[in-house]
């Protein structure tokens, strides 16, 4: 597993079981974990992982990764970053397509597809190293499997249909 993709693994776990109030915060629990990163590195995995501001019942603001937000949409280039970071290999059956991700790393991908509102992709479901996207009926697996590699900067091998 890649640096990035162990230390935003590590900042998900820690808003997932405490509440984090703000990035130094995240630095120092990091730093803890023996993972080094500095304030702007841990603003922009907090980005890329689509981490939310919320306020708790005490009135105080902790970051959270919410399940599904449609209503905030990631924009081509953050989508375009996340893709070519993280998956390592597309492949597609009739409407369905394959994204295989490191360990730890397939919500990352699939947040950042659900958010981007990509044309011919209904939603995506997770695991833990892979997301399985579902195809609109205007296209085809193959048709969406092509246009996410071509995102993602993956060349070569076709995909199943």
């Amino acid at each position: 597993m890649s640096g990035k993709a162990r230390r935003q693994q590590a900042i998900s776990r820690h808003i997932e079981q405490s509440e984090v109030g703000n990035q130094v915060q995240l630095v120092e629990l990091l730093a803890a974990d023996g993972i080094a990163a500095t304030q702007a590195t841990v603003s922009r995995d907090l980005d890329d992982i689509g981490a939310i501001k919320v306020r708790t019942a005490g009135g105080q603001s902790v970051y959270a990764l919410p399940a599904f937000a449609p209503d905030r949409i990631a924009p081509l280039d953050q989508l375009r970053r996340v893709m070519g970071e993280w998956v390592a290999e597309v492949t597609s059956s009739h409407n369905l397509v394959v994204v295989r991700t490191p360990p730890g790393c397939a919500h990352v991908v699939a947040s950042a597809l659900d958010r981007s509102a990509f044309d011919g992709l209904i939603g995506t479901v997770a695991g833990d190293d892979t997301v399985i996207c579902i195809a609109a009926e205007e296209i085809t697996g193959l048709e969406l499997a092509s246009r996410l590699k071509e995102l993602a900067g993956i060349g070569g091998g076709e995909a199943h249909d």
